[in-house]
């Protein structure tokens, strides 16, 4: 993607964008203070049957920090500069494990073995049936009952030249969950000195099974806590979705965005057109065709915070991105710093294949076989505008 197609939103960044690649993060100011990048491992309690979680602190060099568990491979915390230089965690989540544990909707999860839906729970796969866990109304959502957001993953600092990173590793056995084969996931963190936190994912089997893994951070970047999302401007590079029936499942059409609420492919503020999102509980939650087709590391989307100058890219290699607005958000979770977490006060960009690939013939396919590796990477980079 050639810089002029980025830029040509109009928007002053600190940095301009190399055909293809993320951009690279200004330089500090003069007489800013260098920061040394690190990775910390610290202990983050035991969960109720006894087993001890790791939080991992990621660095860069310019003071950006990621906290991520070895318990569902949880991002608990993210702290951004705004256009001040001053450092907020835009990422909602809870302080301790014993929260976490007691169930939340997928906060900062890696989620797996298949991300979003499939429909009512069921797959045929080499002439065999599949039935999964039905978690949500009459489908199966986010690998179910025990996905991979909660389960125990084992961390390890990685050695990555663009800065500080954590290798996360997990064997889902055969029949976990209801899926078959023996799948070995690994998800490496890496937070870049670029102001990126970078996320490659790579699994193998020993038979076919479908794969779709992603990333479920929920972000603010006004600061988590700080209410609602709804003037945040973003920006889709898809000019398609994928409609749904009523229960979220596609209906295998791919249609325009253009006329429809759905239309992001100029920045457009969250909360301008989200009333005439039918349906309960409301609010934007689709699969969305990325315009690069997932074929190599392309921009996704673009998100600006007005109040803060903050701005975070999602770059993936990932043909689709559901976009949620926290619509499930009831004020019943309280947070890190003791807010109330409400209807739409934070966002998703979660980079993956469609929902309910595995039974939609014409989408792109998430069945991965033995001697083939699923790779995935998506990046999430932060930068600031005046």
């Amino acid at each position: 993607m050639k810089s002029s197609v980025l830029l040509a939103a109009g928007l002053a960044f600190a940095a301009v964008a190399v055909a293809g690649q993320p951009a690279a993060t200004a330089p500090r100011k003069k007489g800013s203070k260098a920061v040394k990048a690190s990775v910390q491992k610290q202990a983050f309690g035991e969960t109720s049957d006894g087993t001890p979680v790791d939080l991992y602190v990621l660095t860069n060099v310019h003071g950006m920090v990621a906290k991520i568990m070895t318990f569902g491979g949880i991002v608990t915390e993210l702290h951004v500069p705004d256009r001040a230089g001053k450092m907020d965690d835009v990422v909602l989540g809870f302080k301790d494990i014993k929260t976490y544990e007691a169930g939340h909707p997928y906060f900062g999860a890696a989620t797996g073995r298949v991300a979003n839906r499939i429909a009512k729970g069921k797959f045929t796969l080499g002439g065999q049936d599949y039935t999964l866990a039905v978690n949500n109304g009459p489908n199966h959502l986010h690998g179910g009952l025990k996905g991979f957001d909660k389960v125990h993953w084992k961390g390890a600092i990685a050695s990555a030249a663009e800065g500080p990173s954590v290798k996360f590793t997990y064997l889902s056995p055969d029949g976990e969950e209801g899926y078959p084969g023996n799948l070995n996931s690994t998800v490496t963190y890496t937070l870049t000195n670029k102001n990126e936190l970078k996320i490659d994912y790579k699994a193998t089997t020993d038979k076919p099974t479908p794969v779709n893994l992603t990333n479920h951070s929920y972000f603010n970047l006004a600061g988590e806590g700080t209410g609602d999302i709804l003037g945040h401007e973003l920006m889709l590079e898809a000019d398609r979705y994928t409609p749904t029936d009523d229960t979220f499942i596609p209906t295998g059409q791919i249609s325009p965005v253009k006329g429809t609420p759905l239309d992001f492919t100029k920045p457009t503020k969250i909360g301008a057109r989200i009333g005439q999102i039918s349906g309960d509980p409301g609010g934007y939650d689709h699969n969305f065709v990325l315009n690069h087709g997932g074929k190599s590391l392309g921009l996704g989307a673009r998100v600006y915070e007005p109040k803060t100058g903050r701005v975070m890219e999602m770059w993936t290699t990932e043909p689709g991105v559901q976009f949620y607005t926290g619509n499930f958000l009831d004020g019943t979770l309280k947070g890190k710093r003791g807010g109330i977490y409400k209807k739409n006060n934070a966002f998703c960009l979660e980079a993956q294949h469609y929902p309910d690939s595995v039974n939609q013939p014409n989408f792109p396919s998430t069945i991965l076989t033995p001697g083939k590796t699923y790779t995935q990477t998506t990046i999430y980079r932060f930068l600031t505008r005046q």
